[in-house]
């Protein structure tokens, strides 16, 4: 796997220094180039957690995928480049309060730069463009027009510490996902990976998705519906069928199936 073919897939040109603007531009750089997409569960394309099979289809392939591809990858990219780096396991919200299993989803965690640790997250969708500084309690900017913070919390019933990530929305802060400082390996995502891609109760499994940030805004195809955000206007339309579809695919995110 070649650094040089990731950072042109990404269109990176800047610094490769280990700097906290190095990071910065690496991950604002990917949420804008990489879609955070399912197709390959509705194109009969199996998803496998590893990494050269990832850097084939995210790199090679020109397509995106959902977290465990887009920050696993993202990883062993930053690792290659001398940061440090952890993946984390994390549930995702529910709008009733409570949290997904444990694995949902995968997050990513720098240390030691800049005097702190940074939340880093390339495959949640429409969240931050830039990481956040991991520290509790402390309203950040996200750079895409919304405020975060995180929260530590003790769960009773699973006897474990939490960190939260939050958004505020709706003039309310709400949660986003979860995580321990429990750090993993990709391999430890293969069993809720899969289910992501089989199970029926999966909202992966039950449309297709495909989604990019912009600079100034979003976009994204929810099945035949195709949703156009710039500045917070937010304009959609139905597609006239498949070929259109593909072909918006192409020519808006860069996605050939």
């Amino acid at each position: 796997m070649d650094i040089r073919d990731y950072l042109k897939r990404i269109n990176y040109q800047g610094s490769l220094e280990l700097t906290l603007h190095t990071l910065q531009s690496l991950h604002e750089a990917h949420l804008l180039t990489v879609p955070f997409e399912n197709l390959s569960i509705h194109y009969g394309q199996p998803i496998i957690l590893q990494e050269p099979l990832l850097f084939n289809k995210i790199v090679s392939r020109h397509r995106g995928g959902f977290c465990y591809e887009l920050n696993g990858l993202f990883a062993w990219l930053l690792r290659q480049l001398g940061f440090q780096v952890t993946l984390h396991s994390a549930g995702v919200a529910g709008d009733d309060g409570t949290f997904s299993p444990e694995f949902d989803h995968l997050t990513l965690l720098i240390h030691q730069l800049s005097g702190a640790g940074w939340l880093a997250d390339v495959g949640f969708g429409d969240s931050f463009l830039r990481p956040l500084r991991f520290e509790a309690e402390i309203e950040q900017d996200g750079a895409d027009g919304k405020a975060y913070r995180l929260q530590q919390k003790y769960d009773e019933h699973t006897q474990l510490e939490y960190w939260i990530m939050q958004q505020f929305n709706d003039a309310r802060w709400q949660p986003q996902y979860r995580f321990t400082l429990q750090p993993h390996i990709l391999a430890d995502f293969t069993e809720r990976c899969i289910y992501q891609q089989t199970s029926p109760e999966s909202h992966f499994t039950q449309k297709r998705i495909c989604s990019l940030a912009t600079p100034a805004g979003r976009i994204t195809l929810s099945d035949l519906r195709l949703i156009t955000t710039v500045r917070g206007e937010r304009e959609e339309r139905e597609l006239s069928g498949e070929d259109e579809y593909l072909r918006v695919l192409a020519e808006r995110f860069g996605v050939v199936i």
